[in-house]
């Protein structure tokens, strides 16, 4: 099954539940494809829609997944596997790592962003309200913001000093 047809049928089964995306496999799609433009233009109405929702569903990072997913979140994801085994406990309820659809509508946001040398004033206070709503016990969400506020501070830090 189509990763984005599933999207969609998730959200017309649970749209009463939550807020779901369906574009945020296709924004990772084009992302990888290099085509930030359009990556960055579907991320962001991915955040605008995610921002504030009470609940939002989640990006698995199991194995099958990793593949699609960007170098910095798999690695993000091996540290969270390696510092808290507690992750690959199948009776753990929360045995698997995921971040939200918030988190990664973000992270290919800012990265498109810092690829095409656009400002990322915005984004960094979207990521700090992101941040300000996940609670410690996502840390693979909180990981990947906190990696991306600090990229985008960077980034803002050498803009300034040219």
């Amino acid at each position: 099954m189509n990763i984005s047809v599933f999207r969609q049928a998730e959200a017309q089964e649970f749209d009463s539940l939550t807020t779901i995306v369906t574009t945020d496999f296709e924004a990772l799609y084009v992302y990888k494809r290099g085509d930030y433009q359009r990556s960055l233009q579907l991320s962001t109405q991915n955040v605008r829609q995610l921002l504030y929702a009470v609940r939002m569903s989640h990006v698995p990072t199991y194995p099958e997944f990793l593949q699609l997913l960007d170098d910095d979140i798999v690695s993000l994801t091996a540290l969270t596997l390696i510092v808290n085994p507690k992750c690959r406990d199948a009776d753990n309820k929360n045995s698997h790592v995921f971040i939200t659809q918030l988190t990664l509508s973000l992270y290919l946001m800012t990265q498109c962003q810092l690829m095409l040398r656009h400002s990322v004033t915005q984004t960094v206070d979207y990521i700090e309200v992101a941040h300000r709503r996940h609670t410690a016990e996502f840390t693979l969400d909180r990981l990947v913001l906190k990696m991306i506020a600090q990229k985008s501070l960077m980034y803002i830090t050498t803009l300034i000093k040219c």
